[in-house]
């Protein structure tokens, strides 16, 4: 085994912000301070502007911007973290007055994604949502050189330059989207295949950091990694776990946090559509978060789920890390989330009850029957193997293989003429 590379000295970010009046700075910038952590950016200073909103072309009012110069030039930072995604003037303005790089929200964001991303496909999305971003700023890559001409007769090599990157980017943008598309519809092959199999599909959703890819090991014994990072894990993984004979599906997805840019919505959305067509979401609450950060993660959950169409799938509360918090916390969390289920992913706690939750929410899916399957049709036998119905029981008679199992619902006509009678009788008594 190959030992991990160390990370790499952390650059020094001095922080930017445009806050509403009242809005607590040490609370809002808490995200992106961790954000900038993860992204190996060290912040060693900030500089908030209260007021409505940013202004159009310089971000800060022409007050602060001059302040902002000076603190920055003093604090010896080597990068400007800004929490908004900056329009591409603004951000041209701001690099033009410090002399220096200055990464919005979005960009830092993006920078995490490609650190993290590991198969093809999420590699494939890092580099779409960056292209996307990128095109309309490619204009300042080239200001240098634009200054050479200026209108018809006299665009100089700079024009042509950028002519030709953003030409290039298009390219590129079309073919990630058609690769995508590819992949997409072998997802959809797979998905096919589990729903014929009517194997529930369990799907993981949560802001970021609150113990999706732990838990998602400690249901299934997967062996995603679970580092202390925003973003740790991009890439959709799905492993199975059996429960009182039947199969399980768990898919662990990207965490969400407020203000997830529109660029990894659309990048990330052969992601974030495996919460799309699962048959049950687990949002995972963090118990130790204090309760305005759990309201305000909770919101930022939902508004994802709403904005991929995924709000109307059937959700189960999950509040994990109760190992972290006293039994006070513990009664309290109760009390306000009187459904949920508290587990612990780290010491195991509670994940029995929710796999026992997890079971009774499609405890219809499956009818018990006993078939007689003739020898002479053993290929009914594969049949129902290939079904993916958990087999209870099977054994020999004169007369043929005498099976106990579970098949889908949609599933039993097909298999009618080979009911023993006291099954039939059973079936007959439900449906009166």
């Amino acid at each position: 085994m190959i030992p991990r590379q160390p990370d790499p000295a952390p650059e020094r970010g001095f922080i930017a912000a445009v806050l509403a009046q009242g809005v607590d700075p040490e609370t809002e910038l808490a995200e992106l301070r961790e954000l900038a952590r993860t992204a190996l950016v060290e912040p060693i200073g900030e500089l908030i502007q209260h007021r409505a909103q940013p202004e159009r072309r310089t971000y800060l009012g022409k007050g602060k911007l001059e302040e902002l110069k000076r603190a920055y030039h003093a604090s010896s930072a080597e990068v400007l973290v800004v929490d908004d995604e900056l329009a591409p003037a603004q951000q041209r303005t701001l690099e033009d007055a410090l002399k220096a790089r200055v990464v919005d929200r979005t960009q830092l964001i993006l920078d995490i994604f490609a650190q993290h991303a590991t198969s093809a496909e999420g590699k494939l999305q890092v580099e779409l949502a960056q292209l996307e971003y990128n095109l309309p700023r490619m204009r300042g890559m080239w200001q240098h050189l634009e200054r050479l001409g200026g209108g018809l007769g006299t665009r100089g090599p700079g024009e042509s330059q950028l002519e030709t990157d953003r030409r290039l980017a298009r390219r590129r943008i079309t073919l990630l989207r058609r690769r995508l598309k590819e992949l997409g519809k072998q997802r959809d092959v797979r998905r096919k295949e589990r729903r014929r199999a009517e194997t529930p599909t369990v799907a993981l959703a949560g802001y970021t950091n609150v113990g999706k890819s732990t838990l998602l090991n400690a249901l299934t014994d997967a062996q995603v990694s679970v580092r202390n990072r925003l973003f740790e894990t991009l890439d959709p993984t799905t492993r199975g776990f059996d429960f009182d004979g039947r199969r399980y599906l768990v898919t662990d997805t990207v965490g969400f946090i407020r203000r997830l840019p529109t660029q990894l919505v659309e990048g990330f959305a052969a992601t974030l559509e495996e919460t799309l067509v699962s048959d049950l979401v687990l949002h995972l609450l963090d118990a130790s978060e204090p309760d305005d950060r759990l309201d305000e993660q909770i919101a930022a959950v939902d508004a994802v789920l709403h904005e991929i169409g995924a709000d109307e799938l059937p959700v189960e509360i999950v509040i994990n890390k109760i190992d972290a918090i006293d039994p006070l916390r513990r009664r309290r969390l109760s009390n306000r989330f009187p459904d949920a289920v508290q587990v612990s992913a780290l010491s195991g706690d509670g994940l029995d009850a929710l796999r026992a939750r997890i079971a009774d929410r499609f405890a219809d899916r499956f009818e018990p029957v006993r078939l007689l399957l003739p020898y002479d049709e053993g290929g009914k036998l594969a049949e129902l193997y290939a079904l993916g119905a958990p087999i209870e029981a099977r054994e020999g008679h004169e007369d043929g293989v005498l099976v106990r199992a579970r098949l889908p619902q949609r599933e039993v006509r097909r298999f009618a003429r080979y009911l023993v009678a006291e099954a039939r009788s059973e079936r007959a008594t439900r449906a009166r």
